[in-house]
């Protein structure tokens, strides 16, 4: 099979690499692009371990062709935290709220997090389990994940009124 040159901006950063069409986006991320942030866990979109964010949406890369991302604005975990190594709200809330415990999943939680925060900014939290449910964690029974979130929510919320 034909190999097609893939254009993506990934974590504020223009890549350019080779693939074939049929690709999936969580390989071409992983394999060629080497951002192992998100996780390939159950090869079949059950899980959401593989999520990033694509123009905006929350996406689960294993079900992405590359072909359907050439072009695309990407967003893993690797992009979350400040250029000077600042955890991002939602990443500094999962550490301190103990919303994690294998990591396995979290890259793709706290993704998830970040775009049902971007559509969502002071979620209830129903809210917040309904955004999440597409994500599953097999440890923490979601009490410290929720609360991760909810907190993550007021701090951005206390960053974006003192901006203000």
């Amino acid at each position: 099979m034909s190999k097609m040159h893939l254009k993506l901006k990934v974590n504020n950063r223009d890549v350019e690499t080779l693939t074939e069409p049929r690709t999936l986006l969580i390989h071409v991320l992983r394999e060629q692009l080497g951002l192992t942030g998100p996780h390939i866990g159950c090869d079949t979109s059950h899980c959401g371990a593989c999520t990033v964010d694509m123009n905006g949406r929350s996406v689960k890369s294993c079900t992405v062709l590359a072909a359907q991302a050439d072009g695309a604005t990407l967003l893993t975990i690797e992009g979350m935290a400040s250029p000077d190594g600042t955890l991002h709200a939602l990443q500094e809330s999962f550490r301190t709220h103990h919303g994690l415990q294998c990591g396995f999943c979290t890259p793709g939680m706290i993704t998830r997090a970040y775009r049902l925060l971007q559509e969502n900014p002071n979620p209830t939290e129903a809210e917040i389990r309904f955004g999440i449910s597409g994500n599953l964690c097999r440890c923490t029974g979601y009490q410290n994940i929720v609360k991760a979130i909810r907190a993550a929510a007021d701090t951005l919320a206390s960053v974006k009124e003192a901006a203000e």
